[in-house]
Formats: structure tokens, sequence, C-alpha cells
């Protein structure tokens, strides 16, 4: 190569030549720095390696590889001297890189730069480890590539960003230096809180819509989570069109969105957030279906009457902070109708959409309901001849201009019409036409118009304007007058300027501030105007150009279309004004050539005459807190003078800036303590400015108060002889443009003891008199107020007395007369058992209605999971299975309960090899339970294992004959006793506490007033058939009454098959023939301090054998009153604000929710008042000593249903009872417990006894009895849930062998059935023991049974759907299955890792 360099003034430019056919490239361009010219010669170094451009002043290298940091960077330059050093990682020379001979090692092409690359190049920051494959790639030649596999540790994730970019790095052991690298980035996906946000991610990101999680591995969220991975399938709100709601209105918002989640089992409905001014609202929103949500009827309103519209926030979030995406940023706008809209136009011409009008009666801007007398009074944009009346002017401006005309005249007014065509062609002022311009129009606040000319008897007059036509009302004349005024010239200064132009002038006249528009040329110039008042107007030169014109022109002003003249002595002569333009002037010399830091920025300049100017210097734009201690010169130094752009920068000037003076506080305190006479001295440095070869000092004033003092300088202090003054006073030291105080003084002559001392004294003696005088007046008070305390506790005490006796006389009446009725009460029920379906599903997946083993799969993926079938099927396979996934972390409980269920139902048809893999399993389980030192009676206590949520499943599977033959009707009565004894008394229908409860929470504790009525209720079905008679307490809500009639009614039919109380209405038939509907809540509700009360059959004075009927619903408003008859509504507001989580029978039953009522922000309320409002009365709940004297009602609740609990409990703890057997599966596990006790040698009884209470009372019974909707199709409501609890809490008790004791703080539950637990104890002793003496069930007839079972429930569940469901954990947990069956020897022998990988490779092809 050969290279050449051209050397211009500034620059160099190095060209490369390559030869003929390629040419020359032109590499790199130096700037030089010297501005001295460049030597014509070049010079080699020493050892002629380097080649030097000179200047006089500079020595350049023609080469400069050092410069680039990159490969690329380097052999892009195309520089013929640089190439890479490829393990030293710099740009250099070839001859100075080590070993660069050798291949691989210098690189002078590009496409010999190293290049590194990286599979996955991203990875989540939840994966632990990850594998890596790292391959480097030569000159481009894969032949010489190196790949390596890695673990990487990964770095702690952050809370706030998605993803970290580190880099990856190649170190050359050699040179210890870095020669490749590349990025890699680790990813976290759970900082994502929104569907989108994560799903639209550029990494793998997968989005749980229930857990409301963002995950990278979609295994971690299962299909009952709700798994997304497209944008568009993710909750959220679509575009809606402007949201308007009007405020103090109450209106619903209802809102388009897609994929809206139904809240699951225990979590919370909708909620609408909206942030008004910083105050966050929320409102309960309804879910109609997945793509609309309405946020229910409520008002809102915000401060101020000065904004009009206010767009708020609004988020719709679900389970209490589970957000929903609004993409399209969708807004609530709020807005006034009278806010900034006062007049008539103003609010006519607001946008239609927000349908204010203006209401003339009220004089105000409203909404056409609040408008109080609408006929022929109210008025809207959109109405026929809607047109506001009395137009008013409330300014005009300029209100004085030229009889030229050309003045624009602004008129600003109230109800100027609102449209252009109203005013048009109807404006004059003083008499002359104005025409109106439509840029300027601003309909019904603002008219701009031109004036025409007038004639010289016009003087003044007002402006008159007339609204779409010239009737009285449509009229406006201004208050103010307009004035035709003459514009006249006197004289301008300065009458000369430089030729740049910039030269402020001031033209002096007589009214010049009439008219609206002003023009000012200087011949052919125009000069910029900038203000002008009556008497002046100033204006701006611009640069004389045209060389042509004569330097003198004349000046001529414009006002509208006016032009004006001088006026002068003589009349009706005039005279021009004239302007010269001179050369632009030069600065020659600049005197003295220094300063201090201190002085403004910018300065004004005095021009003392034609040669010299005085100016104060500027300061240096230096930051204040770094201050330099050294000499400045600026870079820049020049002069402003009008607008002459060869003084701006003066490059010739020594102008030197030395540092400025800086003083010292006095002391940390800031004040000097001096006595009369002492001088203060205030240090500090660069006093005194070094200016060479001068002595030179500053002009220093110093003020103590508002005094100076005579001030002596040296260059590190100052010395003030301080004036006669005592007492505080600032210290002020000022020079040259900068101020500084470095404290106070106080100068005090001595004295024994200060006026203020005094004066604190005798303030400090009358406070305490004060104080002692206030002490003695509390106390008497204080003694007074006790007094009225003790007698007010005293008469508390005899009502107590007295309600305490009346309770007990009818707790002890209830108990002697409930037993004998609810019996009568049971006879003749029919038992509605679940068919076996049913009832597996709701034990083995409770709260899951359409579980996917009930559904068919695609045919594509059955070749693949048949042959998981058969590995299912293998013993060895389905243990080393369970317990791989048991030995992971992230395998929750809730996996294992899943999973026990799902395997349970693929071996439905297959119980004899289901029931050798769990006694397998329990095996394992007690040895690890023994060997981890646990107690022993801990095992099977609760469900932490797959082992023991197959046993409850296998117990469900071989019970069902067991419980439809024997314990099942016991368990019905007691269900059907306890919801009759129940609905007997009060039930409260908000907090679901009753007067007849087992359960102390559940407990009214307070005296309810109450009787019962037998009503005549119509057959819905048979309306000929008699009238069935109904007990019902007066009371009862609605709601509560339809519900007993229609027990009543559909006595022996299933709950599931009767119509619900929610879709029927409760008709009153009265005597006289009329027809009433009754409801919850309708216009006669009662409101008393925002409680709002449900209304009962005593609020609408139903009497005694009244009839009633169930209609269905027709309408959903409010009863309207017409002709004393009510017609027919729908369910009250009441019904539709219970919610239910999940199925009526779902796992745990739940107490009704109501909401306040959203119009009023009322409180309901039935028989008491929730116990979170603290503003009931006193007596509304009684004290506390008062309410615990209500649990007597506990001991006659349980008097009342002890009969049905007895039957329940021996029924169960009975061998032989009714003519049933025992199952052959509770003894043969019994059997299998005593056989592994003995081989661990655990001899001990009250372990064994344990461990068969916890095998079978509590894996099994205790969930029936707590959930009797698995067996039955029934609704278990709330407070029976409660009576339950407590039943299923004293069948555990009775298991237990530990001893109980019981003391007076012991919870109302166990008190309660303290006396019956021994029994029941001795009944399980005995049962236990009974069991032990049957004799043995051989392998052989318990293995028939079992497959008499499975044949009998052979086809009850998919198996396929099953198996897809256990195949999601192969593919969770698919590396880890696969290493515990290549370490198992049997399993090695059968191939099963092969199998499971023939599996995997199937599953993954059909899917």
């Amino acid at each position: 190569h050969r290279f050449l360099s051209l050397i211009a003034s500034l620059l160099i430019l190095q060209i490369r030549v390559d030869g003929v056919v390629k040419g020359a490239l032109e590499y790199e361009i130096v700037q030089v720095v010297d501005s001295g010219p460049i030597l014509r010669d070049m010079a080699f170094s020493m050892d002629h390696k380097y080649l030097y451009i000179m200047s006089e002043k500079q020595v350049m290298p023609v080469e400069s590889c050092g410069q680039y940091k990159s490969c690329s960077e380097c052999l892009g330059s195309g520089d013929p001297h640089c190439g890479w050093c490829v393990l030293h990682n710099t740009c250099t020379r070839k001859e100075q890189c080590e070993r660069s001979s050798e291949p691989r090692r210098f690189a002078s092409e590009m496409k010999q730069c190293v290049r590194l690359t990286v599979h996955p190049n991203n990875i989540s920051v939840s994966q632990y480890s990850v594998m890596v494959r790292v391959a480097t790639f030569f000159f481009f030649n894969p032949l010489i590539s190196s790949s390596a596999t890695h673990h990487l540790f990964l770095p702690p994730p952050s809370s706030t960003r998605d993803h970290h970019i580190v880099q990856l790095q190649l170190k050359s052991k050699e040179t210890g230096m870095t020669f490749a690298s590349t990025s890699f980035v680790f990813y976290n996906c759970s900082v994502h809180n929104s569907c989108l946000s994560c799903v639209e991610s550029p990494y793998r990101c997968h989005w749980c819509k229930y857990r409301h999680v963002c995950t990278h591995d979609p295994r971690n969220c299962h299909f009952l989570e709700g798994r997304v991975k497209l944008p568009e399938d993710c909750p959220q709100l679509l575009h809606a069109n402007k949201i308007l709601v009007p405020v103090e209105v109450v209106k619903p918002i209802t809102l388009k969105a897609k994929n809206l989640p139904q809240p699951q089992s225990g979590q919370r409905g909708y909620e609408c957030i909206i942030n008004i001014q910083g105050n966050e609202k929320r409102v309960p929103a309804l879910r109609f279906n997945s793509s609309s949500v309405q946020c229910q009827n409520t008002s809102y309103s915000y401060e101020g009457m000065e904004i009009n519209s206010l767009p708020v926030e609004l988020t719709v979030v679900w389970n209490g902070n589970f957000n929903i995406d609004n993409p399209a940023q969708n807004k609530v706008h709020l807005y006034k109708c009278g806010a900034m809209r006062d007049s008539c136009g103003l609010c006519l011409k607001a946008d239609p959409d927000y349908e204010c009008g203006w209401c003339e009666d009220m004089n105000q801007c409203t909404l056409k309901q609040h408008c109080l007398l609408i006929e022929n009074r109210w008025l809207e944009l959109s109405a026929t001849g809607g047109k506001c009346t009395n137009p008013r002017i409330t300014e005009i401006t300029p209100n004085r201009g030229p009889r030229e005309g050309g003045t624009r005249v602004t008129i600003r007014g109230e109800n100027l019409g609102l449209e252009f065509r109203d005013i048009a062609f109807r404006v004059r002022v003083a008499g002359v036409e104005c025409e109106p311009l439509v840029d300027g129009y601003i309909p019904a606040e603002q008219i701009v118009c031109e004036m025409t000319e007038a004639k010289l008897s016009q003087h003044a007059g007002y402006v008159e304007i007339c609204v779409a036509t010239c009737k009285p009302e449509f009229m406006a004349r201004s208050s103010q007058f307009y004035y035709f005024t003459v514009l006249t010239l006197y004289d301008l200064s300065p009458d000369q300027g430089p030729l740049s132009g910039g030269t402020q002038v001031t033209i002096r006249g007589k009214n010049l501030n009439a008219g609206s528009n002003v023009s000012v040329m200087f011949g052919q110039h125009p000069c910029i105007f900038h203000w002008r008042n009556a008497d002046s107007i100033i204006c701006n030169t611009t640069a004389f150009t045209n060389s042509l014109e004569r330097s003198v022109v004349d000046v001529t002003v414009k006002v509208d279309k006016a032009i004006l003249h001088m006026e002068l002595e003589k009349p009706k002569s005039h005279k021009e004004l004239k302007f010269k333009y001179v050369e632009d002037p030069t600065v020659l010399r600049i005197e003295p050539e220094w300063n201090s830091l201190m002085a403004y920025l910018f300065q004004v300049c005095e021009v003392q005459n034609d040669t010299e100017m005085v100016c104060q210097a500027p300061a240096l734009a230096i930051d204040p807190n770094n201050l330099s201690d050294l000499t400045e010169r600026p870079e820049e130094f020049g002069f402003i003078l009008d607008n002459v752009q060869s003084l701006l920068i003066l490059n010739k000037t020594n102008f030197t800036y030395y540092p400025n003076p800086v003083f010292e506080a006095f002391n940390p305190s800031g004040i000097l303590e001096l006595k009369p006479g002492t001088p203060i001295i205030l240090k500090g440095k660069n006093l005194i400015p070094p200016v060479a070869g001068g002595n030179i000092k500053l002009n220093y004033t110093v003020l103590v108060g508002e005094k100076p003092c005579a001030v002596t300088v040296s260059d590190v202090q100052l010395l003030c002889e301080a004036p006669n003054l005592t007492g505080r006073h600032k210290v002020m030291a000022r020079v040259g443009g900068m101020e500084f105080s470095p404290g106070t003084v106080n100068i005090s002559p001595d004295s024994p003891l200060s006026l203020p001392a005094i004066v604190g004294i005798a303030v400090a003696g009358g406070l305490l008199i004060i104080f002692i005088v206030a002490v003695l007046i509390a106390y008497k008070r204080k003694s007074r107020e006790s007094d009225l305390t003790l007698k007010r506790l005293q008469m508390q005490m005899d009502n107590l007395e007295s309600r305490v006796a009346l309770e007990c006389k009818e707790a002890f009446a209830e108990l002697q007369t409930d037993i004998h009725e609810l019996t009568s009460d049971l006879d003749g029920a029919g038992i509605p058992f679940l068919d076996y379906r049913t009832y597996t599903m709701r034990v083995l997946f409770p709260g899951i209605e359409d579980h996917p083993v009930l559904r068919d799969l695609e045919d594509r993926v059955e070749k693949g999971l048949k042959l998981f079938a058969q590995l299912i099927n293998n013993k060895v396979f389905l243990l080393s299975f369970i317990r791989t996934l048991e030995s992971q972390r992230s395998f929750s409980m809730r996996d294992r309960g899943n999973v026990a269920s799902l395997i349970m139902t693929v071996l439905q048809s297959k119980l004899e090899y289901a029931t050798d893999v769990l006694k397998q399993l329990l095996a394992d389980l007690i040895d690890k339970n023994l060997e981890s030192k646990n107690h022993p009676k801990l095992l099977l206590r609760r469900t932490e294992s797959v082992a023991e949520k197959m046993l409850t499943n296998w117990f469900t599977f071989l019970l069902y004959k067991f419980l439809k033959e024997c314990a099942g009707e016991p368990l019905f009565s007691l269900f059907c006793a306890i919801k009759q004894q129940m609905e007997k008394g009060p039930i409260d229908a908000i907090t679901g506490e009753a007067r007849y409860s087992l359960s102390e929470d559940k407990l009214i504790r307070q005296q309810i007033d109450y009787k019962t009525l037998v009503l005549s209720c119509v057959n819905p079905d048979n309306v000929n058939s008699p009238e069935i008679p109904v007990k019902i307490l007066n009371c009862d809500t609605i709601t509560q009454v339809k519900e007993k009639i229609l027990d009543a009614i559909f006595k022996n039919v299933p709950c599931s098959h009767r119509p619900k109380a929610a879709d029927m209405d409760l008709e009153w038939r009265q005597a006289s023939g009329a027809r009433m509907i009754l409801q919850d809540e309708d216009l006669t509700t009662k409101i008393e301090n925002d409680w709002k009360r449900l209304n009962t059959l005593a609020h609408y004075q139903v009497p005694d054998g009244s009839v009633v009927a169930l209609v269905s619903k027709q309408v959903t408003a409010y009863n309207a009153v017409n002709n004393s008859t009510v017609s027919r509504t729908s369910a009250s507001k009441y019904e539709n604000m219970i919610r239910y989580t999940g199925s009526p029978d779902s796992l745990r039953s739940r107490t009704p929710m109501i909401t306040p009522d959203l119009e009023s922000g009322v409180k309901m309320w039935h028989l008491v008042k929730n116990h979170e409002h603290g503003d009931q009365k006193e007596g509304d709940r009684g004290s506390k000593m008062v309410s615990e004297i209500y649990l007597t009602r506990l001991l006659a609740t349980k008097g009342t249903l002890q009969k049905f609990v007895d039957d329940l409990f021996e029924t169960i703890f009975s061998t032989a009872h009714r003519g049933s057997a025992l199952p052959l599966a509770i003894k043969y596990m019994f059997d299998f417990l005593d056989e592994q006790a003995d081989k661990h040698n655990i001899h001990d009884p009250h372990v064994r006894h344990t461990w068969k209470s916890n095998c079978l009372p509590l894996r099994f019974w205790v969930n029936m009895i707590k959930n009797p909707q698995f067996v039955f199709d029934i609704h278990k409501n709330s407070i029976t849930d409660a009576c339950l609890s407590v039943v299923a809490q004293t069948f555990m008790d009775s298991c237990s062998t530990s001893e109980h004791r019981l003391g007076k703080d012991s919870p109302s539950n166990k008190l309660l059935y303290a006396k019956d637990i021994p029994s029941y104890k001795n009944w399980v002793e005995r049962y236990y023991s009974d069991i032990g003496k049957m004799p043995a069930i051989s392998d052989q007839d318990m293995n028939a049974y079992l497959a008499e079972q499975s044949r009998m429930h052979m086809n009850e569940f998919n198996t396929m759907s099953s198996l897809s469901e256990i195949y999601s954990y192969v593919g969770k947990y698919n590396e880890e299955i696969l290493g515990a069956l290549d370490q198992d020897d049997q399993a090695g022998k059968q191939k099963l890792a092969y199998k499971l990988e023939q599996v995997i490779t199937l599953m993954s092809i059909d899917s």
C-alpha cells in the first residue's frame, strides 16, 4: 500500500492508494490543534518505524492505531498501518504484536475478527443453574471452532427490571486479557404484574390468570390457573369512547372487555378503583360475562368550580388487587355543567355529549333533570330556535382608532351568538359598520371586526350588536364609548445608528396608542415594532442592505390604514422624520485588562463620546460552588453594540480574571460578642487582586446595621472601626457586584441583670399561680362525675339481674318442648343420595365442577397415553414416579393431593393394584416417620404426602355402599335436625347468627321478640290442590320465607331440582282481593341513622293464617303503587346483593355478604347490627356481661339434637348395626396398621389407637360430617356449617386418647360435650377392639372384593384424560424422573427410562 497526506490549513487528509485497479481510499481526517502553517517536510523516527508531520509547535504521527478500541473499528478504518492483535485485544502495527506470524494471532481483514456465540443467549433467574453451549469462531472458519458446556450461576434477581445484561468473556491464559465477549441476558418474569407486560415481554414469559403471576416455566402454571401465552388472550379492557359521568349523579359505568376471569372459590369479586384528585374510591363491580363488567351505581364528585371536565384514572381489579389490563388507557371524564359556564352561551357551546342546557328559571347551566320547571324554560343546542337572549358586551379593545379605518376591534361579552352567521353584518361601532372576521370569532364570547372608514363628522359612539335578529331581547350595547382620534408625530431618538441595525429607536408623538396594528419603515427597511404607549413607539432597526439607497432615509409610521405625519407650527404643512445609517463602530483598546470573578454576566456600558465608553466588566459563567483560586482568561470576550457582529468576539485582548475575595464567618453560631469601641475584624483571602506591576485595591464598603465603618484592607483581613452602637446588628461587606455577611455582632455593655431576665421571672411566677387554681377546679369537677357514674352502674346491675332471670327461664322451657317437636317433624323425609360419580368427584376434587377427568380427550395423543398407561400400571415405575415428585421442592401440597386423586381415578378399574401400591407407600411413610424421630402419633395426622390423600380416596371408593345402606341415614337425619332446629328460631340474614346454635360464634346474643305464624301457601304446580300450611316466623326476611315455603312444598325433591328462591316472588293474597308482592327491600324499607333494615313479615303486618303464593319474577324494579295494589317485581336488591363463591355445594359454605346501598351509602341489617360497626346504641347487643348469659341457649340446642348425634356416632362406631356388616376395607386397613406396628416393635396401645383414628375417622368420617353435601343433594348454609363443625370436633375428641383438661377458659364447643365425650371414647375403644377380634381377611377374599368394586364402577371416569393430567407432571419434572429411573436397578432391568422417553417423544410429536 502507499499512503498520501494532503495538508490543508487546519486538517490533514490521509489517503491509502491500493493501485490502479482498486484506486484510492480516504481513511482519516486529523484535526490540527495549532493554527500555524504545516511544514512541507516530514520526518522519520530514529528507528525508521514511524513517520511524523510537523508544524512550528506540534508533532503528529501519521498513524495512531491505539485510538481504535475494537477489532471492527480497527480493521474497518482502512488504515494500512494497523491490524488487530487477537490475544492482546488491541489495535497495533503487526511488528508490535507478539508472535504475529503464527496463525490466528494477528487479524488484518474484517472477516478475521474473533466472534463468540452462546446458546441459549438468555435464561430465567428462577433457574438455579443452566447448561449453555459457548462456541468461538476464528476467522469465520467453522472447522476451527471450539465449544464447551458450562454451568452459569445467576445474579440475585432485580425487583424492578425484567432483565439483567452481563458480558460473557473469553480470556487468554497466555496474556490474561479478554479477547472475545458477547452479551448474555438473565430475565425475570416475576417482576411483571400485568398480563400484557408479561406475555409481550421479549422473553419466554407466561401469565397465570387465576394466580395473577408471571412465570417463565409453563409447567408452573396449571390449566386450572388459566395459563395465557398471547396478548389477545389476556384479560383486558377494550377501547371505549369518551366515558362521561356528571358529578353528583348516580350512574353505573359499563366497560367492554375480553377474557375476564371468573373468580374462583375463595377469591373476591370485581371492583372499580377511580382516583379523583388523589383520593381513591373503590366501587363494587359486576362481571356480566367474560366480555363485560359494570361499576355499580354510585355518584362521584371533585373539588372546585374552575374545572368543567376532569379526566380521572380508572382501574378494574378483582380479588382485592388483581389488576385488569387497560391498554387503551380508558379514563372516566367527570364533568360539571355549571363549572366555568356562567352564561347561556357558554353553556350551549359545551360538548353536546355532556347533555348540558341552560335553565332560565334557575339562571344556570345544568342537566335537564335538575331544571325544576322545564316547560318552555329549557334551552339546549339541538333545540329548534334555541338561542340565548340578553347578549351583553363587557369589554372593547382598543377603544380608540383612526378615522381611516382598518382597526381590528375585539368585543368580549356573553351570549354573543353560537355561530358566525349569527353576528355577521350585525356589528356597528360608533355608528360605523365593523366587518366581523371569522378567524377572531369565539362563539358566545368574542367578536373581532375590522373598522371601515368614518366620516369627519363622527367622533365617538357605542358598540352595538344584534345576535341572529335585531329584536330587543337579542340586542346589546356597550357601556364604553369608541373614539375616533388623530395620531401625530413629534420626533425620534436616536436619529442615527450602525449599518448592522439593532438600534432601539423611540418615536414620540400624540395618541400613538390608538388603533390595533403598527408598522414602521426606515426607507425600504422595516423597523421591528417593540412597544408603544400614548406618547411613544419603540422599534428596533434592521440592517441597511441597499447600497444604492442613501444612508439618510425617511421614517414612515402607519397605524392600521392611517399614515402618520409630523405636527408643525404652520398648519397644512408636513415634514417627514429622518434616520441616518452610519458605519459600524470598532474597538481599538481596553483599559485595564483585569477584573475579579464577582461581576455580573452582562453589564451596560455608558458612552462618553465618539471614541470612548465606560463598562463594568462582566463575570465569568462559573459555578459559584467551584470557584478557582487561579487566574482565568476567558475564551471569548466581546461587546454587544446593537447588532454589530464583528465586536461580539475579540481575540486580541489579554483580559484576565483574578479570584474573588472570600470572607469567613465569625464563628459557627454566626454571632460575635463585642464590647463598645472594639474593632470588627473580617477574615478572608484574595482581598487584594494580585495584578502584576500594580498596587491596585478594590473599593470595599462594610455596614454595621445601617451605618458604614472606616475600613483598612490587607490581603487576608478587613479591619472595621465599629460605629458607636449597642445591641445586635448584622454586618454586611460589599465589593463590586458582590455582598457577603459573616454574621452579626452583639455589642453589649456590662449589666448586673438584663431586662429580659426580669420579665421572665415575673411571667413564670404568674403561670405557677394560674396552674394551681386550674388543678383545684379540675379536682372538684372530677369528684362530681365519679358520683354520677356510680349511680348509673347500680341501675345497670339491677337491669342485668332481671334480664338474666328471664333468659334462664326461657331456656329451660325451650329444652322441654323442642325434642318432641323436632322428632315428629323429621318423619317421612326421603334421603337424596348423590350418584357414585358426583360423590367421588366432590371428595377427590373439591370445589371443581367440570374436571377434565369427566371430559373426552383428543385422539391425537391417545397413542402416547396408552404407552404411559402401561408405565402407570408398572409398580416399580409408579412408586419411583411418586417418590421423585415428593422429593421436589416445588411439588406443593395442592400438587400432592391432585396427583393422588388422579392416580386413583386411573386405577379405579384396578383396585387390587391400587391397594398394593397404597400399602407400599404407607409402609414407606411409616418407615420415614420413625427414621426422622417424629412422634409416632403424628403419622397420618396431616395430608403431607401422596399416600395420605390416596388413603382418603381409597376409603371414599370402598365405603360408598356403607354410606348408602347404613351411615347415610343418621347423617342425613342429623343434618335435617340441625337445619330445622335452627329455622325454628330467628336467623340473621346478614351475619348468619341464629338463636339456636351449637357454635358460640354464630349465636345471637340478645333478646329477639318474634312469633310463629302458619301461612297457607298455594301449590305453584297445581293451584287447585289444597293449600299447604307452612310455619314461618314474623321476623323472617322475605327471602327466608320463600326458602321455607320451597322446603315445605318440595320436601322430597333434591336441592338441585328445586326452583331457586331468587327466581320467585312472594305474593300476599289479602282477603279484600288485593295482591301485594313482598320484597326484602322496597320503597317502604325503614332507614334510621344510615342503617337500612331488611323487610320482614312483621314489617308488612302479615297476620297468622294469611294466604301466600310463589310466582315467577317479571320485572326488576321497586314495586310501583297503583290503586293500593303492588305490581309484581323480580328479586329485590337484597337478593341481588347476595354473593356465594363457587357452587352452592362447594367445599366450604360462606355467609352471604350484603354490600351497602350504592345510591345512598347506608348499611343493611336484619336482627342485629354487624359487630364491626360501633355505632349501635347501648342495649342493641348488650354489654359483655349480659351477652355471655345467652350461652345457655347452646345447651338447649345441644339437648334437642343429642339423640341425632348419638345415633350417628353409634352407627359409625359399631361393627354390626342395622343388619349391615363392617366394610372389609376397614378391617383390612386396621390389620395392615397392626402388622406395621408389630414390624417396628411398637406395642404402645395409644400409638396403635392414634394410627387407626388418623387413618379412618380423621381422613374420612370428619370430612363427611362437616360436608354432608359431598354425599347428599342438599344446600348447606353458614349456620348449619358452624354446627356441623362443632359435631365434627366432638367426633375427633372422642377418637383421641389424650385427656382433655377443661376449665372456665376452655372453648365453648369442648365444654358443651364435656360430659358426653368419655362415653363416646368407650364406644371407640370397643369398636377398635371388636375389629381386632374379628377373623383376618385373606388376600384372596380382599382381592375378590376389590375386583367386584372395580367392575361396578368401571367407566365412571375418563382414564385418558386422567393420564393426560398426570403426564403434565412428567413434562414438568422429566429430567428428575428419568434420573431416578436410571439409578433404580429394577427400573434399569425393565428399561423403564427408555420407555418413558418413548412416551415423551410420542406426546411431543402428537402435541
